[in-house]
């Protein structure tokens, strides 16, 4: 399959229209910001047209910018985010030099410069294939293995494998004039390592085009000889495809079968590997053109293959039950060949979604069983491979990637965990895996359905950490739904990224108004705990760049935005007038005031108030006292109210530093059903929180039966502190926890 490049739209000068252009990609992927866009066209293109930069090297009068046009375009395909298009746009020009990494992370952003950083080091990967190296297809395999085994070591982030994968697609395309020296270098890079990656990624249009193309090059007789064996161009099978996908879901409509059936026509190279693997001619191969439908269950599957063989005849030689019989490593699948109406052969696969599933992301995925030789037994290698395929997985769940930063080095680590289903099969998941994580492992409508869990037969939560050896049986009900807690990563249902995007997409799917409602029913309450509740919550929408605070809240409840994003952004919300330049107080300081900041003024003295507490990231404001320095209080504290109005000339603002290290006294108020043992409870969860509690005053009314507590704990900073509430708003018979101020 060779892809032609796609032109380009020009304007009058004969240069890209950038205006034009950027409403065609915005027509693809969503764009937030069109100016950042627009402002990494403009480095790009001053990068490719300054002369003084040096001569371009791209052949037939492409540059960096026009390379990186096309790597965007591809990539707008794959519906990566806003910071992977700039990058792309703007990679050649720093890869040549044009253009310093430490002004992209200036003028663009931190995240667009570290990807591209990515990139270049991948780059290096190229120079262990040497321009002279003869290497011929099917050999040296071991050292290419390593050659990706290392290039796959380097990948933090899959953005960079992404992009990477975007700049050879277009080094291939642009080799057509090159030399012969250059066209070999690059097709035999191509070939052994990036072909390779995409299929293991599971990118299948770029593995095609990859492989065709490089093919073409490295073997240019047995490529034409293929080209001229097909009868009809690739947009005419194509069209084929389409009219055999159309009658076949014609037929099952009839029977009632729900099915997605998807079509693929083989491409050059595909069929080449499969005459030489099986020495067969040309006309033996019978999966040129093939379908695959997907069903719900085995009984679907076969009445499925019923309804293909009654529409079209089929060849019995190429008939595989893999369902009855699956592979050694557990490949299930039913394929057939059969003759359609125009006298064309046509491969059928079909399988249920379970079976799709496990071929495309389990042991038995299809690039370990059809791309290698290897023994089954994967290893780290395999292992991040699995994950990479993972993280694209989650970008269909998810519609983008946004969002993922969190959970990009949850599956890379080398620790698994090995545990049995009832039934005696086995499956692996990250370490500190829980019995919920397990559930969406087997099946998405399993974790969603999910109310419960057995161990070695013993009832846990399912906040339990599951070891390896253990038998796992999820207990589900009817009528069940996924509960918004599960998100909260204070309470730990949850440690898989895969499981939260799944969970994720399923409040996603529900009504935003709902969503609206339960994600003010969650923020409000947070916000109280950290006594934040009075804040505005508009323009704290607006500081998360969002256009209303039903934003916010939609997000909050949909699972988008997480609580502890919103409370970061909340306790640094209200600064200080920006206009005055800050002075570090003087030494000595009492403890806890080292990270204090006094504006406008001189070194002074000071000293955190006893009556409201603050802590890094609380709205603070200082008052000048009489001998005693500066009283640093919270903007809210009642006796700062009164002082403003009394002696309002004697305040002063302040503000954290920027690296707090110290902890600060802080009071919680707790109010409770008293029981034996709540005390005791109390304590258990400040010292597995390491958090030292300084106080605690107690007061129990008997005819109520209810008690009422305010400790003194020492917290670092306000997540600390929302994470402690949290646990101990956990707590059996707990009524409410708050921070608490004496005012």
């Amino acid at each position: 399959m060779v892809t032609v490049r796609k032109d380009q739209p020009l304007s009058s000068n004969g240069r890209l229209d950038a205006e034009q252009w950027l409403q065609l990609l915005s027509d693809k992927v969503e764009i937030l910001d069109i100016a950042q866009i627009r402002y990494a066209c403009h480095l790009a293109e001053i990068a490719q047209f300054d002369a003084s930069l040096g001569e371009n090297t791209w052949p037939d009068g492409y540059g960096c910018m026009n390379v990186g046009i096309e790597m965007a375009e591809i990539l707008a395909d794959l519906q990566l985010d806003q910071d992977t298009l700039v990058a792309a746009i703007i990679y050649r020009a720093v890869r040549e030099g044009r253009i310093s990494i430490d002004r992209i992370r200036t003028e663009i952003n931190e995240t667009v410069a570290n990807l591209i950083e990515g990139v270049l080091k991948m780059a290096a990967i190229g120079t262990l294939i040497s321009p002279t190296n003869k290497v011929v297809l099917g050999q040296q395999q071991s050292q290419m293995d390593n050659i990706r085994k290392m290039l796959v070591a380097m990948v933090d982030d899959v953005r960079v494998a992404l992009i990477k994968l975007a700049e050879r697609t277009c080094a291939i395309r642009a080799v057509k004039n090159a030399s012969r020296e250059r066209k070999m270098r690059v097709a035999r890079e191509v070939f052994h390592v990036y072909a390779p990656l995409s299929h293991r990624l599971g990118i299948g249009h770029i593995k095609w085009e990859l492989e065709d193309l490089s093919f073409r090059y490295l073997e240019p007789t047995a490529y034409k000889r293929i080209a001229s064996l097909l009868e009809e161009k690739r947009i005419d099978r194509q069209k084929y495809i389409e009219d055999v996908i159309e009658m076949l879901q014609k037929s099952l409509g009839r029977m009632g079968i729900d099915a997605e059936i998807n079509g693929r026509v083989k491409h050059i190279y595909s069929i080449w590997r499969k005459m030489q693997r099986k020495k067969i001619p040309f006309d033996q191969v019978y999966d040129i053109r093939a379908v695959r439908i997907l069903v719900k269950d085995v009984r679907d599957c076969y009445a499925v293959l019923g309804v293909v063989h009654s529409v079209w005849k089929h060849i019995p030689q190429e008939f595989d039950d893999y369902i009855a019989s699956p592979k050694p490593n557990g490949y299930r699948s039913l394929h057939t060949a059969v003759i359609t109406h125009q006298g064309r052969t046509l491969e059928v696969q079909i399988r249920s979604e379970e079976m799709h599933e496990d071929a495309e992301l389990g042991v038995c995925a299809h690039w370990l069983y059809k791309g290698t030789d290897t023994k089954s037994k994967q290893d780290s290698y395999e292992q991040k491979i699995m994950w990479l395929r993972q993280v694209l997985q989650w970008q269909d769940d998810m519609g983008s990637l946004d969002g993922l930063g969190d959970d990009l080095d949850l599956g890379v680590s080398e620790e698994r965990i090995y545990v049995f289903t009832p039934d005696g099969h086995v499956v692996d998941l990250p370490a500190d895996s829980t019995p919920l994580d397990f559930a969406y492992r087997v099946h998405t409508e399993v974790g969603h359905a999910c109310r419960g869990a057995k161990v070695n037969g013993k009832i846990v939560p399912l906040t339990y950490k599951i070891q390896t050896g253990e038998q796992i049986e999820v207990l589900t009900a009817k009528e069940a739904k996924p509960s918004r807690d599960w998100l909260n990563p204070d309470v730990g249902y949850l440690k898989t990224g895969r499981a939260r995007a799944k969970v994720q997409h399923w409040f996603k799917e529900q009504a935003r108004d709902q969503n609206v409602i339960d994600g003010r029913e969650m923020l409000v309450p947070e916000l109280r705990k950290v006594s934040l509740q009075k804040i505005d919550l508009k323009a704290l929408a607006s500081k998360l760049e969002l256009k209303s605070d039903e934003d916010m809240f939609a997000r909050i409840g949909s699972g988008d935005l997480r609580l502890g994003q919103v409370i970061h952004a909340a306790q640094s919300f209200l600064k200080p007038d920006e206009q005055k330049r800050p002075v570090n107080l003087s030494q000595p300081k009492p403890r806890g005031t080292e990270d204090v900041q006094v504006q406008g003024v001189g070194s002074l003295l000071s000293s955190l108030a006893a009556c409201c507490k603050p802590v890094p990231g609380d709205p603070v404001v200082g008052y000048i006292t009489r001998g005693k320095g500066v009283s640093i209080h919270r903007q809210d504290c009642p006796n700062v109210i009164y002082l403003q109005k009394k002696d309002d000339e004697r305040m002063i603002a302040v503000d954290w530093g920027v690296d707090p290290t110290d902890t600060y006294p802080v009071d919680i108020k707790i109010k409770a059903y008293d029981r034996a043992g709540l005390l005791r409870d109390i304590t258990l969860v400040l010292a597995n929180e390491g958090i030292n509690l300084t106080a605690m005053n107690t007061h129990s009314n008997k005819d109520k039966n209810i008690a009422t507590m305010v400790i003194t704990a020492e917290i670092s900073d306000l997540s600390d502190l929302s994470r402690v509430i949290t646990k101990i708003d956990q707590l059996p018979n707990i009524i409410d926890a708050h921070r608490h101020s004496d005012g």
